[in-house]
């Protein structure tokens, strides 16, 4: 029976489909082989995962643009002769002229239906001088540059308004959605020629550095506060671009990158472009020559350093951490003040930062010198010690994860007479008592090591541990025999009986105080005054009665720990044995990353589209040499 052609049809459009997302597929694994590649600087994401999953919903109230541009008063457009048809004589005057058209600027707030037909003409016109710069050779002539920076300028330099969010809080990078530019469809296509101008292997760098300053650079720095993350993800290119072809402007771009920086940590803790500019500073500090410069080192502490106080460093961390680790694998000296400055500004009550800092510490333990390690193994041990005895599981669980770093194991191994000391209590303090029985396998694993690699250092600690526990049972012993030593002798005295009844029955010493205070006031008040022994027997009665109302369950709690004690024996088949049972264990998080649970915010369709159809310039910046 034949075939219709329609079904071949069909066939053949299945088999495209089908091939289409294999080729997907394979370019998405190449970027993650690429983004997972220490040589180039992690990507800035766009949606920073708020759109990954979860239904589309309509947001309401959403805003329209992020600024407003200074419109052009005659906006009525001539649609002007392709210039692949024009005569070779004329193309560089109708370049001109294009250029000199879309000049115009159109409202796309207030009245977003008007002037249709000339938007229409000048984006046209853009799309074609993005084609004709990208395909043909010899275009840019020294008349075009200023009348093309000047037409960049003229559409994208303005001034950004207060970040805010439509209920008139503070906007929250983290959740809020962000700000998409009304204006974009001409605004993407004036960066890209722009972009296309830049890499033009007929652009000349000595004829456009009389247009391309240090202002030209202060405004585009200035745009990187856009909400629009399209936006900051072209500017990122441009000014690598700009960065890296322009030697004379270099030190003023890393300047006012710092003053960004500076007023960002010190002042507003707010701009949104602060992980694209990290993103460049990767690449730049990548190209740093050795040995590197006082300015350098005076930048990675001073600068990058204190953004780890920031609160919305889930923003912006992995650019961070990708630029200490560049700096530490530049010039391994500077670990000490690295790790020193980290520990000083560890988060204390932020669970989530607190997760982030040890995946840093861990990247930053990977490409450290043995020498180094030496240098800050105390402090840093210590602080890993409080992680592990962390209530919140998922701090102790990342802390407790260092154990299955071979590099770090090996650090670990070569000082272990100075590290084992450190941790030894948290470890055999949560063996056992840590809520979280996920906990307990690890810690149970980290023992095994420890044994493994110096068992008699190992029992040591596990005999000083006890002598210590013993020590502190014998001090609270000792105190409870002194306090009652202090009970008998005021209840020795005649006028304690009168105050036993004040406080017989009450659970709390400050209520018993208080009965006491009471009693006191009234005998004032009968004409006479309390005298010194009096107080005595009301504090010594107060506090004795507390004592004897809560000793039973003070004992009851020695008596809970010492068996609590009994049972952590940590013999090397018990330690062995749960360790093994925790490697088989398969959790249900799948060795997920530790990451911040958002909230369930309403959604815009109309932004996550947007930032799904929208297509990077560069997926990744290039090292830039650096001699200035």
């Amino acid at each position: 029976m034949p075939i219709s052609k329609g079904k071949k049809d069909k066939d053949k459009s299945g088999k495209a489909t089908n091939s289409n997302k294999k080729e997907k597929e394979e370019e998405e694994k190449k970027a993650r082989v690429t983004s997972s590649s220490s040589a180039v600087p992690p990507v800035t994401p766009l949606t920073k995962g708020k759109y990954a999953q979860g239904p589309m919903v309509v947001k309401k109230d959403r805003r329209q643009s992020s600024s407003r541009f200074n419109v052009s008063k005659n906006r009525e457009l001539v649609k002007m002769p392709a210039l692949k048809d024009a005569p070779p004589d004329q193309v560089e005057g109708l370049f001109t002229k294009k250029l000199q058209q879309c000049c115009v600027v159109f409202d796309f707030v207030s009245d977003p239906l008007s002037d249709l037909k000339w938007k229409e003409v000048k984006r046209g016109a853009l799309d074609e001088m993005v084609e004709y710069v990208t395909h043909n050779r010899g275009v840019i002539t020294e008349s075009i540059y200023p009348e093309a920076i000047h037409m960049f300028a003229i559409n994208t330099f303005r001034s950004l308004p207060p970040s805010s969010n439509p209920a008139g809080a503070e906007f929250d990078p983290e959740e809020d959605e962000p700000t998409l530019e009304a204006s974009w469809p001409h605004i993407q296509l004036i960066y890209e020629f722009f972009l296309r101008f830049l890499e033009s292997p007929d652009f000349v760098p000595n004829i456009a550095k009389k247009f391309i300053d240090q202002k030209f650079v202060l405004e585009l720095l200035n745009l990187f506060d856009s909400e629009d993350p399209r936006e900051r993800d072209f500017l990122k290119t441009t000014l690598h671009r700009i960065y890296g072809k322009f030697l004379g402007l270099r030190a003023h771009i890393r300047k006012h990158i710092n003053n960004i920086f500076y007023k960002f940590i010190f002042e507003s803790e707010r701009h949104n472009g602060i992980a694209e500019l990290l993103e460049i500073l990767g690449s730049i500090i990548n190209g740093f020559a050795l040995p590197l410069k006082e300015e350098h080192k005076i930048f990675l502490v001073q600068v990058l350093i204190p953004l780890h106080k920031a609160r919305s460093l889930t923003v912006y961390h992995p650019q961070l951490a990708y630029c200490i680790v560049q700096f530490l694998e530049k010039d391994s000296s500077l670990t000490k003040s690295v790790i020193e400055g980290l520990l000083k500004f560890w988060p204390k009550v932020h669970s989530p930062k607190e997760v982030m800092f040890l995946n840093e510490l861990e990247e930053i333990l990977d490409v450290i010198e043995p020498s180094e390690f030496k240098k800050i193994m105390v402090p840093l041990f210590k602080k890993l010690a409080i992680c592990v005895s962390s209530a919140h599981f998922q701090v102790a669980e990342r802390a407790l994860y260092y154990w299955n770093n071979e590099y770090i194991l090996s650090l670990v191994s070569d000082n272990t007479s100075v590290i084992l000391p450190l941790i030894f209590p948290s470890l055999y303090r949560n063996s056992k008592s840590h809520w979280n029985k996920t906990i307990h396998g690890l810690i149970y694993n980290a023992m095994k090591i420890f044994m493994e690699i110096d068992g008699p250092l190992f029992d040591d600690c596990t005999q000083k541990y006890k002598a210590e526990k013993l020590k502190e049972k014998q001090n609270l012993t000792e105190r409870e025999e002194y306090w009652l030593k202090v009970h008998n002798a005021a209840m020795r005295n005649p006028l304690a009986q009168q105050y036993v009844m004040s406080v017989e029955g009450l659970e709390c010493g400050d209520a018993s105080m208080m009965q006491c205070d009471v009693a006191s006031n009234q005998q004032q008040q009968q004409g006479g005054a309390v005298g010194e022994d009096e107080l005595v027997i009301i504090s010594a009665v107060a506090s004795s009665s507390m004592t004897s109302q809560q000793q039973q369950q003070i004992a009851m709690d020695t008596d809970d720990n010492q068996q609590a004690e009994e049972d952590d024996e940590l013999q090397p088949q018990l330690v062995a044995k749960e360790a093994n049972e925790q490697s088989k264990k398969k959790t249900g998080r799948g060795g997920a990353a530790l990451v911040r649970r958002k909230s369930e915010l309403p959604q815009d369709m109309y932004t996550a589209k947007a930032l799904a159809s929208y297509k990077r310039p560069e997926d990744h910046l290039t090292t830039n040499d650096e001699n200035s």
